[in-house]
């Protein structure tokens, strides 16, 4: 569904990502894990066309996506939620889903408001609710829930758990459980580790914009070099 094949990434002069290969077939959730600035939101980035590779080739359903531009690649069918969640502040809940609803792809038994609010009924509660009146929790409910409304055929994740209280983390665990279980592939950038060993098919773990290790989460914790080297675990 999604590859990399050698992408290089810079930032000015500052050669971010050299040679990533990477790969999420349907129905896979895939997770990059690694050290504070090892690459893993450049890949993000690079994939959704905000910091363009410079050489390498990127492929989304067998489509060169490598030099589109970034709306054109959202709506063939990349979802994203950010790091920093991209809620706004004096939108309320329900608006945020209207207004992305209304750029939803068509698609059979897919994400609508009502479907949202079961997988979510926080937001059902907080529809009338503006998006600084939310807490942390609720701010990622929303922006995963604003992705998926859209139906994308590939939901991209960077640190969904970051800041969050333990128990949201577990539940936060379930609702992706359920979306992938649901059929909607995710490749997934997570500094918890626990979080997406739970959730992972394929692991890859990124050192100073290179892939250092690629494999099962099984494989990965029986490494222990890379375990001890990579992600100090």
């Amino acid at each position: 569904m999604l590859s990399l094949e050698g992408v290089h990434t810079y930032y000015g002069d500052s050669h971010v990502l050299q040679g990533i290969n990477l790969h999420v077939a349907a129905g896979e959730c895939v997770a990059i894990l690694g050290r504070n600035g090892a690459g893993k939101t450049t890949i993000m980035r690079s994939i959704l066309g905000l910091v363009p590779a410079r050489r390498g080739r990127i492929t989304f359903n067998s489509r060169d996506i490598t030099a589109e531009q970034t709306f054109l690649i959202a709506r063939s069918g990349v979802g994203y939620v950010p790091e920093n969640r991209g809620i706004f502040n004096s939108v309320t809940v329900d608006e945020h889903l209207a207004l992305a609803g209304g750029l939803a792809r068509p698609a059979v038994g897919g994400y609508t408001v009502d479907r949202i609010h079961q997988l979510f009924p926080r937001l059902a509660l907080r529809g009338k609710s503006l998006g600084n009146q939310l807490s942390g929790g609720e701010q990622q409910m929303l922006a995963i829930a604003r992705a998926l409304i859209l139906n994308p055929e590939l939901l991209l994740l960077d640190e969904p758990s970051e800041g969050l209280a333990p128990t949201i983390v577990d539940y936060l665990e379930e609702i992706l459980k359920d979306i992938i279980k649901n059929g909607t592939p995710i490749l997934l950038v997570e500094q918890n580790y626990y979080l997406a060993m739970a959730l992972a098919t394929k692991v890859y773990v990124l050192s100073q914009g290179q892939v250092v290790f690629s494999g099962t989460p099984a494989e990965l914790s029986s490494n222990e070099d890379v375990m001890s080297t990579y992600l100090s675990i």
